[in-house]
């Protein structure tokens, strides 16, 4: 199962109510921070998650709402003994602001980590691979994509059933070959079934642009900022963002099955529902986060 956890959904300023953006996606082991605003790690314990399992980070562009909590979440790893290698993804120039970071602020401790400048398909195991795409925001900007494989799975009911021994047997299963196991022959049909893939895509800060509806083609869930509402299309378009009707028009375009609205502007802290109702016009299952809803999927 894919887990996420919105530790924060507000735009450039935080409101009472909105930290700055930082998402946490758990797979398994694999416990993924896209973005990292100031006061995420604070954010971790609110929503009683552990910062020590983080194990990559994805930083979309170094704007400081996006980048400000970094340091404060180095320092607390360092001193909570994180014992695991963290992996920095991020846009050209990551390694030079990383650098800069730790430069500016008097860093104690060690802490074992890596920075790498990233686009394409850039990690990959047999269960899931990650992948960024440049956009479009002044600065240098990725587009992040989480995609769980489609994977063949073994009928646990039937396993057990049969008493097939673990190994290379079920290992052709797994493959789709039948096999034969004392005279008795299982076919692959009837043993496994299919998984299908899961996505899920991360668009924070950009303006429109051709490249985001193929990128996020059929995405199982795609989270994407809505700084404003329809009537500042304009506005949007000033500051390399985009309006919440923008935003449906492209879930509704690459197929996408569930649209997340986040990255919030304060101008809506009383009152967010126009920004979603424009979006449910244009595509219906829209939604509109808070600071520590969870999704699973």
């Amino acid at each position: 199962m894919i887990k996420l956890t919105f530790l924060g959904t507000s735009g450039a300023v935080p409101s009472a109510k909105r930290n700055h953006t930082a998402v946490l996606l758990n797979y398994k082991n694999e416990n993924i921070l896209v973005d990292c605003g100031e006061g995420t790690q604070r954010q971790f314990r609110k929503a009683r998650l552990n910062p020590c399992r983080t194990t990559r980070l994805l930083i979309t562009h170094w704007h400081g709402d996006h980048v400000l909590g970094i340091p404060g979440l180095l320092q607390t790893l360092a001193f909570s003994g994180y014992n695991k290698k963290l992996i920095i993804y991020g846009p050209r120039g990551t390694k030079s602001f990383m650098k800069k970071i730790l430069e500016t602020f008097a860093f104690r401790g060690e802490l074992n980590f890596e920075v790498k400048e990233v686009s394409g398909k850039f990690f990959e195991t047999d269960e899931f691979y990650l992948e960024a795409e440049k956009m479009t925001h002044g600065v240098p900007c990725n587009a992040y994509a989480f995609v769980k494989k489609g994977q063949r799975r073994i009928d646990k009911a039937k396993l057990k059933k049969s008493k097939l021994p673990p190994g290379p047997l079920l290992k052709k299963l797994k493959d789709g070959k039948d096999i034969v196991h004392k005279g008795k022959k299982y076919s692959a049909k009837s043993m496994t079934y299919s998984q299908d893939s899961k996505k899920v895509s991360f668009v924070f800060d950009t303006s429109m642009n051709k490249k985001i509806v193929p990128f996020v083609k059929d995405s199982d869930l795609f989270i994407c900022e809505s700084n404003f509402e329809a009537d500042f299309e304009e506005k949007a378009g000033d500051y390399n963002h985009m309006t919440s009707k923008q935003v449906a028009g492209i879930a509704k375009k690459s197929k996408s099955k569930k649209l997340v609205l986040t990255h919030i502007s304060q101008r809506y802290a009383k009152d967010n529902q126009k920004i979603l109702k424009e979006a449910q016009k244009v595509f219906k299952n829209s939604h509109l986060v808070k600071d520590l809803d969870k999704v699973s999927l």
